[in-house]
């Protein structure tokens, strides 16, 4: 079913279909009601007649939009649904809709690239993962949605209101889980010009309220300056943001592994391929591809049915196959069991063996690269539990798992992990 009140929360259109309610017109004279471009006019009565709002007669050179009787029906009925619920819910709660959201942040940033690679910087998911999410989809339209994992536990999604490649990206803003500041609630406006030195972006969030500005503030500071950073050398490299957290859970945990994981597969280049790793089974091509099946048989335990990507960069593959188990995990979440091998497991504990799939077999693609690994404290010990519930002994058969190998009392986590699997710590 469409979902015709997420269509019209954008404001344009809103305003777009209040103006055909007078009769029909083509996009100069819409145009001319708007700060806008035509062309972003035009993508946005391309959204209000792909929902079913809006008509198009073509007559000659031109094309004529109007209201769809049909579609305003509908729209009337889910309105009248929506509305009454969400009242329902406001009075309960005794709250008032978005109390306070009167804040305005502006940020600009000079980076050295050309327009076009900036924004591509901006859009790309790929792309941004070297330097603000560890991961990213978006479907770059206006209309089309987007989900970015931040940094772990924290996704921001919405909606592209407005593209315009190599200039203009217009999104809505909001976390998921957030009562606060859900998805779709403020609004985010990226441009891109041409400047000297490079390329002047500038990032305007509307809609927050004090504290909101606050933090985003300091947040989008973060991540503009490593915005630059990327265009500077390639890769903005590993951020501390990525494996900080006041509080880890196992879906959390897996976020905060893949994100230590994907820095080490970017560092891999065509001559490690066939090197051996600390898994004596497997050298880094062997031993990424067993990463991956590993994150697509748990992706399959909470519904995936995408194939094993099996083209692109060592990074780019584990990045896509791991968005899509992740999100399925955070969509089923971890309460009772699942299949695994014919039998049935605690859900915690599918996900579980995610994080040390990922953070474990970091260590050793990093080791055998010759690559630094600094996942920090918290997170290298909150794997290690869970490699204590995952890790029984019949499993250390030596091809599974190796006994545990003694570290000293100083050790710091990620060594006592590593050594709990049977690996000694370089």
């Amino acid at each position: 079913m469409r979902d015709l009140v997420q269509v019209l929360a954008e404001p344009n259109r809103r305003r777009l279909l209040e103006l055909l309610v007078g009769g029909e017109q083509t996009v100069t004279d819409l145009a001319a009601h708007f700060a806008v471009s035509r062309s972003a006019i035009s993508q946005h009565l391309g959204v209000l007649a792909e929902a079913g709002l809006v008509q198009v007669r073509p007559q000659g050179r031109y094309r004529y939009y109007r209201v769809d009787p049909h579609g305003l029906v509908e729209l009337r009925a889910s309105l009248d649904v929506f509305w009454t619920r969400e009242l329902d819910e406001l009075a309960a709660a005794g709250l008032s809709p978005r109390q306070g959201a009167t804040m305005t942040l502006e940020k600009s940033v000079l980076v050295p690239l050309s327009a076009d690679e900036t924004f591509a910087l901006l859009t790309e998911p790929e792309r941004l993962r070297r330097w603000q999410a560890v991961t990213a989809r978006i479907d770059l339209r206006a209309g089309g949605s987007y989900r970015w994992t931040i940094d772990p536990g924290h996704t921001a999604a919405g909606t592209v209101v407005e593209v315009e490649p190599g200039r203009r990206l217009v999104i809505t803003w909001g976390w998921e889980g957030s009562t606060e500041l859900p998805p779709g609630v403020s609004t985010v406006t990226i441009t891109v010009e041409p400047s000297d030195g490079g390329t002047l972006v500038r990032l305007v969030h509307e809609g927050l309220n004090d504290e909101q500005a606050t933090g985003h503030g300091e947040g989008w500071s973060h991540y503009l300056d490593r915005l630059v950073l990327a265009a500077r050398t390639g890769d903005a490299g590993a951020d501390e943001w990525a494996t900080r957290s006041d509080s880890l859970d196992r879906l959390t945990a897996a976020e905060a592994a893949l994100a230590v994981c994907q820095v080490v597969l970017r560092g891999i280049d065509d001559t490690d391929s066939v090197t051996a790793t600390p898994c004596a089974r497997f050298d880094v091509d062997e031993l990424v591809n067993h990463v991956l099946g590993s994150i697509v048989s748990i992706g399959v335990m909470a519904g995936v049915t995408d194939e094993l990507p099996l083209t692109g960069t060592y990074e780019s593959r584990v990045a896509d196959a791991a968005q899509r188990t992740l999100e399925a995990w955070r969509a089923r979440g971890t309460d009772g069991e699942v299949s695994f091998g014919g039998s049935e497991i605690p859900a915690t504990m599918a996900v579980g063996i995610l994080s040390l799939e990922l953070l474990v077999h970091a260590w050793d693609l990093a080791s055998a690269t010759s690559q630094p690994l600094a996942p920090g404290e918290m997170l290298s010990d909150y794997v290690l539990g869970l490699a204590q519930d995952v890790i029984a002994p019949p499993m250390r058969d030596g091809d599974r798992f190796a006994g545990v190998v003694e570290v000293g009392a100083d050790a710091d986590a990620l060594d006592r992990l590593v050594a709990f699997t049977g690996r000694r710590p370089q």
